[in-house]
């Protein structure tokens, strides 16, 4: 082929061919494929790490290899934490189960503590009833009544643990008595309760009312009157 013959044929190729070629260049310079391997790109395995390895989820301390690491000490502490949160869970559970029965025990106070005039009232009407109503058909019929009633309430408070305090003749105790007034009398030591003005009452070994009571004390003590002497006579007046 000639000169010219070349010379035409470059000029009658498509010029959209001969723009593509420069692009082509250029894209494949920017992405670095032109005549050379494409590295591998770094995958999420290869980054990941290895949740195998004994330190995965805890970063060695600097300078620390794995050789160096303590595993008896570690193990220590975590053995020492299990026992102190099951100790904790233990008192937990105890302290639950103590409040439960407490409740179980104490739930009634306020409905026991009111039930309590009821009872006073019908001593009160037992007391204030005629030594001769057991003559009087009519008056021993109501007193029948009123001690069954009374002996039906006593029967339920013991039921549900409610006791009553009596302490006639005890030794007063400020744990479980209330002081009202003091009986001077030489028949009883100091501090013995001579009278029980109100019976108090106890819900299972805790205190639900106090016995107000009146106490002994020592009779004062009697004064002997001094007769004083009489002056000495005078021994001229006696001449």
């Amino acid at each position: 082929m000639s000169e010219t013959d070349k010379r035409e044929a470059d000029r009658s190729e498509d010029p959209a061919e001969a723009e593509a070629k420069p692009q082509e260049a250029e894209d494949a310079a920017a992405t670095g494929e032109d005549d050379r391997t494409a590295e591998p790109e770094e995958t999420e395995e290869d980054a990941a790490p290895d949740e195998t390895s004994p330190w995965a989820g805890k970063p060695p301390e600097d300078g620390e290899s794995p050789e160096e690491r303590d595993y008896e000490a570690e193990i220590a502490e975590l053995n020492d934490r299990l026992l102190r949160a099951l100790a904790e869970t233990e008192n937990v559970r105890r302290r639950g189960q103590r409040d439960r029965e407490e409740t179980a025990k104490f739930a009634i106070t306020g409905f026991a503590r009111d039930v309590l005039s009821v009872a006073d009232n019908l001593r009160r009407a037992l007391e204030a009833l005629p030594e001769d109503a057991g003559d009087n058909e009519a008056l021993s019929s109501l007193v029948g009544g009123i001690e069954l009633t009374e002996r039906e309430l006593a029967a339920i408070f013991q039921r549900h643990g409610v006791e009553k305090i009596d302490p006639a003749g005890e030794k007063f105790d400020h744990n479980l008595h209330e002081a009202m007034f003091e009986i001077p009398t030489a028949d009883a030591e100091p501090g013995t309760v001579m009278q029980v003005v109100e019976t108090g009452y106890v819900l299972n070994g805790r205190l639900l009312r106090a016995a107000r009571v009146g106490i002994a004390k020592a009779p004062p003590e009697t004064e002997t009157e001094t007769v004083p002497e009489p002056p000495p006579e005078d021994a001229d007046t006696a001449a």
